[in-house]
């Protein structure tokens, strides 16, 4: 609030007090002549009063929240005590009273003097707390918190106001410091995947390029070699791509729709060849979900989760995908009869690159499974892998309907 603004409510304040004290003198039977002697010096006073505040108000805004209550009580009981004088001398009370009362509002200037230190001293302890929490805030501290104050409803609504701003910001560095090592983790994992297959790539050009290899035979498995090379390499660079895609919000912005049966077995063609060359058994089961629609995305979810279980199911084996209708939505489960996942690896899965088990780790780049649980977050679906060591791996995409 503005100084001007303050003296004009300090002025209306003390006009109300003025006419109230006219309207008083007017109830006890006071006369014309009675209420202008009265007006010669209660209008003095009301200046006085407005000049007075409007002063004290520029003084006292450097004073402690304890100067500022006594000064409070301290101005209340002078105001009291100039009027008590005014109507002594006025005849409007006798000089005994006038005195007893005078004594009275003496022992009244004490009484309010303590209880403002009194109220002051919870209310700057409260504001000391506050202060303290929020230099902890600034020095990066976010777990300090400041608690129930018990200083009066104002300042306990700033306390929860500061402690919710605390945990928000605790949480967000906590999500960025996680972010951060993630990329950290990716960067560190795709220059490792990277170096395999450039590798292998420089060495073989360099030695046809230094006719070290010339012969029809040698030169056609250098080349079937490096074209392998370059499939991984595009993969990963595909898969990289998607995973920034998908960080921008490219999912959101789409509202294309497929019929969930045709997702489903244009992922499981993709890898019948895969399948037949190992003698694996593929197995689509739907259970009431064949009219329902989905995001065209779901199908390269799919396509990662059974080049993961046709990766790692031995020959003669089983993949079986079974879709069925959810009270709120569908789920579409992958499961094999593979070797299956360690437990302690379960957890860790869907990270990029992470291949707790040497014997699931492949030619992919393993982004597969991270790809596919952002693809299906960003949907507003969950996914989660069940599996037992030897027995296979059970993977289940839950999308809301």
């Amino acid at each position: 609030m503005s100084a001007w603004r303050t003296t004009v409510l300090v002025a209306v304040a003390a006009a109300l007090g003025a006419v109230g004290t006219f309207l008083v003198g007017l109830a006890t039977g006071m006369g014309g002549s009675d209420i202008v002697h009265l007006a010669s010096y209660v209008l003095p006073a009301l200046v006085v009063t407005v000049v007075a505040m409007a002063l004290a108000g520029r003084v006292l805004v450097r004073a402690s929240l304890r100067q500022r209550f006594v000064a409070v009580g301290v101005v209340g009981a002078v105001i009291a005590l100039a009027n008590l004088f005014v109507l002594s001398r006025t005849m409007f009370v006798s000089e005994h009273d006038a005195t007893l009362l005078g004594v009275l509002l003496l022992y009244s200037v004490g009484a309010g003097a303590g209880a403002a230190i009194v109220s002051a001293r919870t209310a700057s302890a409260a504001v000391d707390r506050l202060a303290g929490a929020a230099r902890e805030l600034g020095l990066g501290r976010l777990d300090a918190r400041i608690g129930e104050l018990g200083a009066g409803p104002e300042l306990d609504l700033l306390a929860r106001t500061l402690d919710d701003m605390a945990a928000r910001l605790q949480v967000a560095q906590e999500r960025e410091r996680r972010a951060e090592a993630t990329r950290r983790d990716l960067m560190t994992a795709v220059s490792h995947d990277l170096r395999t297959p450039l590798a292998s790539l420089r060495a073989m050009v360099e030695a046809i390029d230094d006719g070290v290899v010339d012969d029809p035979a040698s030169m056609r498995r250098y080349a079937g070699e490096m074209r392998r090379a370059v499939v991984q390499l595009v993969a990963m660079v595909d898969d990289l791509f998607e995973l920034a895609q998908l960080d921008a919000g490219a999912i959101e912005a789409e509202t294309s729709h497929a019929r969930l049966e045709d997702v489903v077995r244009s992922a499981v063609s993709a890898v019948e060849l895969q399948a037949e060359e190992k003698g694996l058994a593929l197995v689509t089961n739907f259970v009431g979900a064949e009219d329902l629609t989905c995001s065209p995305r779901l199908a390269r979810v799919l396509q990662n989760l059974l080049v993961n279980a046709v990766r790692h199911t031995p020959a003669d084996g089983t993949i079986r995908v079974d879709v069925r209708r959810l009270p709120q939505g569908v789920e579409v489960a992958v499961a094999d009869t593979g070797e299956g996942i360690a437990p302690e690896d379960l957890e860790r899965v869907f990270d990029p690159f992470y291949r707790g088990d040497p014997a699931r780790s492949g030619a992919g780049a393993g982004l597969g499974l991270a790809l596919a649980k952002r693809i299906v977050e960003t949907l507003g679906g969950s996914i989660r892998a069940e599996s037992e060591p030897a027995r296979g791996a059970r993977f289940a995409v839950i999308l809301p309907g």
